[in-house]
């Protein structure tokens, strides 16, 4: 039996490279198919690692509370826009009231009157120059607690967190990225050293380990790039560095601020923002994942009445945000998926049409094998063999096409390409089901020609 179905799998072969140029032209349905599968396959994957990855980024049920960004107000404007229209309703709403703007009073509040939250972090960021033995540099000086590092799963390379001492009295330490070791401290261990932020000096305590984080992710999340970045206690930058809360000689005249009696000078980036708001932002973690909508329905109505009805802040909750655009991204993938699966369908619909071409094209051969013993089913193997044979070698080159074009786009798009073994599992066997599915008319047409028409036809 072994010895009878390699012969008709030999007989099969012997066709298939007997037209070479057919055969090929045959299968090119298959290896677009299968090679446009894996792209696509590889695409979504890639999608679904950086919104995984972005969620990593952003933390685990956070919620932003953030000011908001104020509006240039043309003076010149005539249009009578919704828009224009909207913005004066807004200002006529807030006319007349004032709101102390974002504070470290607001992230006590929260963290005492809402029992849903688990973790408030509160944050002063300002953009200053980053000085030591010769070298500057412009990064971000962060003012966080060590909730900051909790919620957003920061761990330490070397050294420590800040302890209560630093805290409460605001002590002249910091936490630096990797990149800033990298540039500031190459050559020595920065743990006790001290480096100038702005006009005042802080003392390595730690560093962080290095986060891996693109610039579409800090750009589109709003979080900030935690390698390239010094985090202080925020009392710290509250006290020694700026409180933009308070009514100093700064906000008055724009030179300077008071610390005591002194009065100090610092950097154009620092004092160039001038806002009322304490803090720029606070993050607030809630227990559970089903508590995000009721507790930031209940932070609007809280901010709204702190802020004295002034609405002069908004609240992002960016995992919503990133389960929304997963959802979108994964639609899309499977639309392409199915428009490339398409290409498999015309694939094995053309392996058909050559196969009934090549069953008329032999029927001769057909007769004359089955006068000498061959069965009926021994035909359609013959047949399904070519078939098969077909469609399995154009999934071997459609893999290895889909492979190329999966690394090609990432090379030329910058688009992140993952390949996985399911994905090629999945068209390999679709592959090869189409050349059975599709070759098993044409075989069973071959199987049931008459022997003595087919010995008469010429």
């Amino acid at each position: 039996m072994f010895e009878r179905y390699k012969y008709i799998f030999n007989i099969a072969l012997e066709a298939v490279f007997l037209n070479k140029f057919r055969s090929v032209l045959t299968a090119l349905g298959i290896i677009f198919g299968v090679a446009a599968v894996i792209t696509m396959m590889a695409i979504g994957n890639g999608a679904k690692k950086e919104i995984l990855d972005q969620m990593k980024l952003v933390g685990v049920n956070n919620i932003i509370i953030a000011p908001k960004p104020e509006k240039a107000k043309s003076s010149t404007s005539q249009s009578g826009d919704q828009t224009s229209q909207g913005d004066d309703q807004s200002n006529d709403k807030n006319k007349g009231k004032y709101s102390p703007g974002l504070s470290m009073k607001d992230a006590e509040s929260i963290k005492f009157i809402i029992p849903t939250v688990q973790t408030v972090s509160p944050e002063v960021i300002y953009e200053t120059d980053i000085m030591k033995d010769g070298i500057k540099t412009s990064s971000k000086l962060t003012g966080v607690t060590p909730d900051f590092f909790r919620v957003f799963a920061l761990d330490l390379m070397e050294g420590e967190m800040f302890n209560d001492t630093q805290l409460k009295d605001g002590k002249a330490v910091c936490i630096i990225g990797p990149s800033i070791k990298s540039k500031f401290f190459s050559t020595e261990n920065p743990i006790g050293k001290e480096i100038k932020c702005g006009h005042i000096w802080l003392r390595v305590v730690g560093v962080l380990k290095k986060r891996d984080i693109s610039q579409s992710s800090i750009d589109n999340l709003g979080i900030s790039d935690y390698n390239n970045s010094i985090y202080a206690p925020i009392q710290t930058l509250l006290r020694r560095f700026k409180d933009r809360s308070m009514i100093t000689a700064s906000s008055l005249h724009g030179g300077g601020m008071f610390f005591g009696g002194d009065f100090a000078i610092f950097s154009d980036q620092a004092s160039s923002q001038t806002t009322k708001n304490q803090i720029d932002k606070i993050v607030v973690q809630v227990k559970e994942s089903s508590q995000i909508k009721s507790t930031t329905e209940l932070l609007k109505k809280m901010m709204l009445r702190r802020h004295a009805g002034v609405d002069d802040i908004e609240i992002k909750v960016p995992e919503l945000l990133l389960k929304q655009e997963q959802r979108t991204k994964d639609i899309f993938n499977i639309v392409l998926g199915a428009i490339a699966s398409i290409s498999l369908l015309v694939g094995g619909i053309g392996i058909m049409n050559i196969m009934l071409a090549s069953v008329m094209e032999r029927i001769k051969e057909i007769g004359i094998r089955q006068a000498i013993g061959a069965r009926k089913r021994d035909i359609v193997l013959q047949f399904l063999s070519e078939a098969t044979l077909l469609s399995i070698s154009g999934g071997l080159i459609g893999i290895i096409l889909g492979l190329i074009l999966s690394k090609l786009v990432m090379e030329l798009t910058g688009i992140l390409t993952i390949v996985s073994l399911m994905s090629i599992l999945i068209s390999f066997g679709v592959s090869a089901s189409v050349g059975i599915i599709f070759g098993y008319m044409p075989a069973k047409r071959a199987a049931k020609q008459d022997p003595v028409e087919s010995l008469r036809h010429e």
